[in-house]
């Protein structure tokens, strides 16, 4: 029943995809859809999705099965999962053989060795670059690896700090910043799913909203961030997050963590309307951390400057820098 209304409340304009987390969940949220006549915010079910991407490598693990080869070893200790977990690696005269059964083939071997902005996923033999092109944006989104966990790479441009840290690391300063993560929280830009599911962790339940559909491509091939779609307390959305806040009641959030992307390309992200419906949103005493970038550029200070301004204006008290998350809290 409820599947049958969610279709005829989004027609064919924006399909809904109920979650997995339970039908019943969502009645109340879409009955008020109905009534509110929104059509462009849907619920992601990746259910049927969900599960381990198999093999993913990139350079640096192509480089320590390199040196093993050219060591002359029999098998090398290598990440078949981003620097999640290590395997050993049975070094063949076809390529390298994962535990599952997965082979890289030396020729394969070099393709990933070459690319040092790209990670690939091994599935059934075929070596496949995690790369998405959105038809929506016009965005290219890459995978992007490090020393620890992977970024993303919006057309060239990395989406999180990897200079001195690493995005997972990243995350953490950005949540440590918010202070104490309970009740529902806001994550207005799922982006990796980060901070979504860190956030899960101590959190009764985050909602998190991703602009683009081909980042979720994305999400389901990324080692550290598939189980985004089945973590039971964690709702994502697709939509933009400036027309989605406005379908919640108010005081629906105890904590709120705002990391949109740089000003040039979400300007509405940072204004005045936005932040009185993030104020809007926030229950009396609750948290907000905002992301800006590096407050010592140029840019950054006076980005920050502006933005401190309109929370306040909004209605944000306390508002406060937190440089060593690159953003500003605010009650």
């Amino acid at each position: 029943m409820l599947t049958a209304l969610a279709t005829s409340i989004f027609s064919w304009y924006d399909i809904i995809q109920l979650s997995n987390l339970g039908l019943e969940k969502h009645e109340d949220w879409i009955k008020k859809r109905l009534k509110d006549g929104v059509t462009r915010v849907r619920i992601v079910d990746e259910s049927g999705k969900t599960g381990p991407p198999g093999v993913v490598v990139s350079h640096f693990q192509a480089a320590q099965i390199q040196q093993a080869r050219s060591a002359h070893e029999e098998a090398a200790r290598v990440s078949p999962d981003l620097n999640r977990t290590t395997v050993a690696v049975a070094l063949e005269a076809e390529g390298a053989r994962f535990p599952a059964g997965e082979l890289l083939a030396w020729e394969q071997l070099e393709v990933v060795l070459a690319d040092h902005n790209g990670c690939f996923v091994l599935k059934c033999g075929a070596l496949e670059k995690i790369q998405a092109f959105s038809e929506m944006t016009n965005r290219v989104y890459t995978l992007m690896p490090t020393e620890g966990a992977p970024t993303m790479l919006v057309s060239g441009i990395p989406m999180h700090r990897i200079k001195g840290t690493d995005p997972y690391r990243d995350t953490l300063n950005k949540l440590r910043a918010v202070g104490r993560i309970d009740g529902p929280v806001l994550d207005t830009c799922t982006g990796l799913g980060y901070t979504a599911l860190e956030a899960a962790r101590t959190a009764t339940h985050v909602t998190t909203v991703e602009l683009d559909p081909a980042v979720h491509t994305i999400i389901q091939l990324n080692p550290w961030s598939w189980r985004l779609f089945s973590t039971s307390n964690i709702t994502p959305l697709i939509g933009d997050s400036s027309e989605v806040i406005t379908s919640f009641p108010d005081a629906s959030f105890q904590c709120i963590i705002h990391d949109p992307p740089m000003f040039s390309l979400a300007g509405d992200l940072y204004g005045l309307p936005f932040y009185r419906e993030l104020r809007r949103v926030l229950r009396r005493g609750g948290r907000l951390f905002h992301y800006i970038g590096n407050p010592e550029s140029k840019s950054g200070a006076s980005v920050t400057k502006g933005v401190v301004r309109r929370l306040q204006e909004a209605g944000f008290r306390n508002v406060q820098p937190r440089r060593e998350a690159f953003g500003v809290f605010a009650r």
